[in-house]
């Protein structure tokens, strides 16, 4: 039998860490920035907040519990604001194709996670190539006292962590932002056409730096709710697996709009999964075709959002273009 309340918890834990890159991206591409180094980003948050986690554990120290979440916490936020802060040196500043510079910082973020991952993992001679940090995952993954008294309805809206509500809670800041503020509209207004934004007099290198870090430190948090929550405090090199990539999709799936990446995460979330709650006994093929679903998706959302023709449903018009203030 289909469980359909244990289903729906999964889902939305796997989906956080989509709609956190997806909120992050969003926000990146309002400015006119096309970052696809998303998946690097969120590598590179993980593994900053473990490296904070693993140095504060074993410090000797007493863990204090709210030291132990800031600490990963701003690790993960400083890693995550200096991979877009460098996104933005290379392609704002330095007018660098975005493309091919957010391509070389998924490259760099996955070798980064790695590299200081499997350093880690030599530090505490296992057998077992990971690192288990057991109470900084209790930390960050503590729910509500009251949500297990509550049955199904605790179960399926009450059972998470903070990180989980901050992630709702950040998409739909983001949505009432982007729709409802004068700081909103200048950034629409810098990723629609930067020049007709310059004459205007808005800044637009500072909305495009600041729009790109901070969506490099949502993006970032994705990877460590990743790591601290659903993988419960184990860091294994290359368990992030193509999080980063469906996030970017997303971004097209929900036509650019943070509010309705929360129910758009939750779905491929769900497709993720699906093979793991589907009873298909010894038949791997079938099972292989469940592990397909996401993907499958994918290219179908991507066909239709390009036969799309509303304007409300297209891209900045100036996604992925270099702004040249002297061709204005």
């Amino acid at each position: 039998m289909f469980d359909i309340v244990s289903f729906i918890p999964r889902a939305v834990m796997q989906g956080i860490p989509l709609m956190l890159g997806c909120t992050g991206e969003t926000l990146t591409e309002k400015s006119g920035n096309l970052n696809l180094g998303t998946a690097g980003i969120m590598y590179v948050g993980g593994i900053c907040g473990v490296i904070g986690a693993f140095l504060y554990e074993n410090s000797g120290a007493e863990m204090n519990p709210v030291l132990t979440v800031l600490i990963p916490l701003f690790s993960c936020i400083l890693g995550s604001a200096l991979m877009g802060l460098l996104y933005c040196f290379l392609t704002v500043t330095l007018r660098a194709n975005q493309n091919v510079t957010g391509l070389a910082l998924t490259t760099f973020g996955v070798g980064f996670g790695n590299f200081f991952g499997g350093s880690l993992i030599k530090l505490v001679k296992t057998d077992i190539p990971s690192i288990v940090l057991t109470r900084t995952s209790q930390a960050f993954s503590r729910k509500l006292p009251f949500a297990g008294s509550l049955g199904w309805f605790g179960k399926i809206f009450l059972s998470y962590s903070f990180l989980a509500y901050l992630a709702i809670v950040i998409a739909l800041a983001a949505s009432w932002v982007l729709n409802h503020t004068r700081t909103g509209l200048h950034l629409r207004a810098v990723g629609e056409n930067p020049s007709t934004a310059d004459t205007a007099g808005i800044n637009v290198v500072a909305y495009k730096y600041t729009a790109t870090i901070l969506g490099s430190i949502i993006s970032g948090l994705g990877g460590l709710y990743y790591v601290m929550d659903y993988a419960s405090g184990v860091w294994t090199n290359n368990a992030f697996g193509d999080r980063g990539w469906l996030a970017v999709a997303l971004v097209i799936f929900t036509v650019w709009r943070p509010a309705m990446s929360i129910f758009a995460s939750i779905l491929f979330g769900g497709l993720y999964i699906l093979n793991v709650f589907i009873p298909t006994g010894m038949d791997l093929a079938i099972k292989e075709i469940y592990k397909m679903a996401p993907y499958v998706v994918t290219i179908i959302v991507l066909v239709i959002s390009s036969m799309r023709n509303k304007r409300e449903n297209q891209p900045p018009a100036s996604l992925g273009l270099a702004y040249f203030r002297e061709e204005r």
